[in-house]
């Protein structure tokens, strides 16, 4: 044990004098090359990366990040075409990993980033002016006519691009709180249509929309003063997450439960690399530093080269901790 500690001291020693490990240390990952997927959300980039830095440390090659949406992600990773995401959403996801063969074929261990939410807004001038709370009082088409906006009369809510964990959620409620003969679910890209939703915002106009953090979004149209969340009337969540009661201690419900963004990977390539194993389990990264990343993102740093600093400029703000987690997955690989 002594002389395990020795060795994992002095690796940490070569870290904070020379900024890398010395060529002859024997890294685990040496010769290993490993493809990162994400989604086409451009502001999960930040998470990804942190993680393609820390397996780069312990010596594994990473290949430049490819985009996928969830469902193909799953399963390329379960298949040994990929071999990890940071930005699987427990439970939100828990459908895509049991069809993709579930622990058979995937690990998600640890929390990269936790109380992850979601849910429904609209903006707090109209929740005043007409006491909307709850969602399930768009069933009145008065109410929902306020938020129209091509001229059908039924209420137009901004939600999920198509194949997302929350497009399935979002459907589901609007059929359990009847709602499909009043509320339209406006699909497509996100980013676009967020950004027409807020453009509308910003001409004194009525929104209505789905979002969640850690993202953008409530940073620019935040929460208790430019708009506020709505309740459902119960809960109501489909797949693999029926029969979550997603009401809160305090009594509040707003359809979602908070969720944590964790690493899912190869099963097999866990198995067989104990070192990348460990880092993917002990690896956190908290919801506010991501969210001031994407706002950045939001600002215009979003080149590579600026997402490239943003995760270079976190690891050197938090050394102590990054040098951590390399040193735990070190000792996993002795």
């Amino acid at each position: 044990m002594a002389s395990m500690k020795h060795r994992i001291a002095t690796v940490l020693a070569t870290f904070a004098l020379a900024g890398g490990v010395h060529a002859q240390v024997d890294l685990p990952g040496k010769g290993i090359a490993v493809q990162p997927l994400q989604s086409s959300i451009a502001e999960e980039s930040f998470q990804t990366l942190l993680v393609g830095r820390a397996l780069e440390k312990l010596g594994y090659t990473v290949q430049p990040i490819k985009e996928v949406e969830y469902p193909t992600a799953h399963v390329a990773i379960a298949q040994g075409d990929a071999t990890y995401m940071a930005n699987h959403w427990d439970p939100l996801h828990a459908s895509f990993y049991k069809n993709a063969g579930g622990d058979a074929k995937l690990s998600r261990t640890g929390s990269y980033s936790q109380n992850a939410v979601q849910g429904y807004l609209i903006d707090k001038k109209t929740a005043e002016r007409y006491g909307i709370t709850h969602i399930d009082q768009l069933k009145d088409p008065q109410l929902a006519r306020l938020f129209d906006t091509n001229g059908d009369g039924k209420a137009d809510l901004t939600g999920c691009t198509p194949g997302w964990g929350c497009e399935g959620v979002i459907e589901h409620q609007l059929t359990a709180y009847g709602l499909t003969g009043t509320v339209t679910h406006v699909q497509g890209s996100y980013s676009a249509l967020i950004a027409d939703t807020l453009a509308r915002f910003k001409q004194g106009q009525p929104i209505l929309y789905y979002t969640w953090t850690p993202y953008w979004v409530s940073g620019v149209l935040r929460p208790g003063q430019d708009v506020v969340w709505l309740q459902v009337p119960h809960s109501a969540l489909p797949g693999e997450q029926a029969g979550v009661d997603t009401e809160l201690p305090n009594g509040r419900n707003y359809g979602f439960v908070p969720n944590h963004q964790r690493i899912v990977a190869n099963r097999q390539f866990t198995d067989q690399n104990p070192a990348a194993a460990r880092l993917f389990e002990v690896m956190q990264l908290p919801v506010g530093d991501i969210n001031a990343q994407n706002l950045a993102m939001r600002d215009g740093q979003n080149r590579p080269a600026d997402l490239a600093r943003h995760a270079d400029g976190w690891i050197r703000a938090h050394q102590t901790t990054f040098d951590g987690w390399i040193a735990q997955a070190l000792a996993a690989s002795r």
